[in-house]
This record gives structure tokens, sequence and C-alpha cells, in this order.
């Protein structure tokens, strides 16, 4: 059975597409700290403008993640959010493009630069309280934004280059945690067999973003794995980034990626957490949820938001009340969560 675009988001599927085809200048988006979907749902997306005669750039609130880089076809397309280029795209655009979010603090110094004007949102996360207007094509069933991407570059009948089929494949392979997540659904597996046929090359792939990690990602993690904490009484597990470490190996934020797995592998676990103090003193959290527990619920508490299984925070510091708090409520949360559901911790 080949893949077809779910029926209750395809009248949304061909508003975006023509939002898109109708531009001839864009400006593409997407949250701050880019992971794979954002990174991903850019490269093919661009790539798609462009091959159509749209001139498009990327303007991210910050920095493209190097690791990513590899997609893009032309690194000129990216532009620094701070830069003169960066402003005068975005003050002659005729349409910004906002991907894998569609809130207005997720996006951050980017908004003052695309607020006037015309936007498309595509995103798959639960809309929040701060949602951003416009043309928009939103399905929190999607697996990731590269779904809703897929859907629209089909829905146009390509043109389909080799970096549309790679940006929508890393997509959905870091959003499902390389397919092994319970969004991966039979409808993101037969669209990754579709980008597969049209050029995607799994191993290749997987290896450009999982196997090239450099070493000070490990030697941070040898210091985190001296906080790891597991609580079997409550099912909540979780890591801290020791700052000093972190500053003294010039790690970045992409060293972290995949480091919030580890407490959410313990056996028992109902939510694993990673805390890290920020160049800012905020905290950063990420939750993780093996079972029922809403972690989206928990980080819109706290002004953030994500998915109900996959979601982030920031909150002031200093760490150890951070953590603190943070832990007493993400106990409460599973207490709740599993005594309601009858099932035992």
């Amino acid at each position: 059975m080949s893949y077809r675009t779910p029926a209750h988001r395809a009248a949304a599927v061909t508003q975006a597409r023509n939002a898109l085809l109708a531009s001839r200048r864009a400006v593409l988006t997407t949250h701050l700290n880019a992971d794979g979907d954002g990174a991903g749902s850019q490269a093919a997306l661009v790539s798609w403008l462009r091959a159509n005669g749209t001139e498009a750039w990327i303007v991210n609130p910050t920095t493209f993640p190097p690791h990513f880089r590899f997609l893009i076809e032309n690194e000129d397309w990216i532009l620094p959010v701070g830069s003169r280029k960066a402003r005068s795209v975005c003050e002659s655009a005729d349409l910004a493009i906002v991907l894998d979010t569609g809130e207005v603090p997720r996006v951050g110094r980017v908004w003052d630069m695309i607020r006037d004007l015309p936007i498309l949102v595509i995103d798959h996360h639960p809309t929040g309280v701060q949602a951003i207007g416009g043309v928009s094509l939103r399905d929190s069933t999607a697996c990731a934004a590269g779904e809703l991407v897929f859907d629209v570059v089909a829905a146009a009948n390509g043109p389909w280059t080799e970096a549309v089929a790679r940006g929508v494949y890393v997509a959905i392979m870091t959003d499902t945690g390389g397919f092994r997540f319970d969004n991966s659904t039979p409808g993101c597996h037969r669209i990754t067999a579709e980008v597969i046929a049209r050029g995607a090359e799994p191993e290749k792939l997987h290896d450009l973003v999982y196997g090239a990690a450099p070493l000070r990602k490990y030697r941070l993690l040898r210091h985190a794995l001296d906080t790891l904490e597991h609580e079997p009484h409550t099912g909540v597990s979780w890591m801290i980034i020791p700052l000093d470490a972190y500053n003294e190996l010039e790690a970045t934020a992409e060293d972290l990626e995949g480091l919030v797995d580890i407490p959410r592998s313990i056996g028992g676990t109902q939510v694993g957490l990673l805390f890290r103090t920020t160049a800012s003193g905020e905290v950063k959290i990420s939750f993780r949820s093996n079972g029922p527990v809403d972690v989206n619920a928990l980080a819109r508490a706290l002004n953030g938001g994500g998915h109900t299984k996959a979601s982030g925070a920031v909150v002031p510091g200093p760490l150890d009340r951070a953590v603190g708090d943070v832990l007493a409520a993400t106990r409460r949360a599973v207490a709740r969560t599993m005594g309601a559901s009858g099932e035992s911790k």
C-alpha cells in the first residue's frame, strides 16, 4: 500500500501548497536550537522552493546545527539572524514559513523580523497559547514536521530533488528516535520508503547523523554519568550535565543530543529527565516519557512544551532549586497518572 495524505489534513495541505507556490521570495525559520526535524524540514523545503524558482533563505533564531549542514545544498542559503542580509531578506520577503513549531516564543528574535509578513506554519506539535497566526498546516498526528513537508511536495507533484528526499528522511528518522518511538506509524514508514526510492540513503544518513559525534561528547557523558539517579519507587530517573565540565570541554548544545535517553532507558523508569545550566544561568530540562505520563503537560506548566512523550522547558536557576522543584512536579505527575491508569510503578 502506497502512502496517501490523511483525509483530515488534505485541505490544509492544499492551502499550504498554494501559499508556497505563490511565493517568489520566502524566508524559512524554525525553533530555537533546531533539531533534526526542524533542520531536515528546512533543508527539504528550501530545496523544493529553489527548484520551483522561488528565492528562499533560512534565518533561524539560533545557529543552524553544524552536524545537519550536510543537508543544505548551498550554505549561502543560511543567513545569520543578526546579519544585514537576513534583515534585508525578511524585509523583502512575501512569505515567512515557520517549521516544527507554531509558537511565538519558540522562534526567538526572528519573530520581530517576520511578524508583519504573511506566514505559513507547518508543525506537528499541539497548539500552544501563543500560537502564530496565518496559513496553518498543523497536525499533531504527524510523526514529524517532515511528514507534512512531504505532503506538500507530493501535492505539488515535486520536483523531487535529492535534498528534498534526504531532508524528509532525516526529519522523520530523528523525530521517531530512529523509528523506535510510537510515532513510527505505518504512514511514516511508507513516506520513508518513498524518499529512499528518490535518493535518500539510510545507512549513509544514519552515519552522518549518529555516527560522527566528537570525542568531547563522550567525555562530557563520563562526567554526567556521575550524577545519574533512579528512584524505583517513583519511576523517575534523571541526569545533570555539570556546567564546569561543559565549559571546560567547550561542548555545544549538539553534544547533548540523545543524552536524555540514558535516564529514560533505566528499567522501571516512567519519566527520564536531563538538566543543564545555560550560559545565562537558567536551567534547561528535557523530559522523556516511557508510558502514559504526559510530559508535554509538565513542560507547559513551566512555559515549555513539545510532545506527549518528549518535551522541554527552561526555568530560572539556581540549578539545585530547579532540579528539586521539577523532580517534585514530575513525581506528582507520575503518581497521579499511574494511579489513574491502575498501573503499578
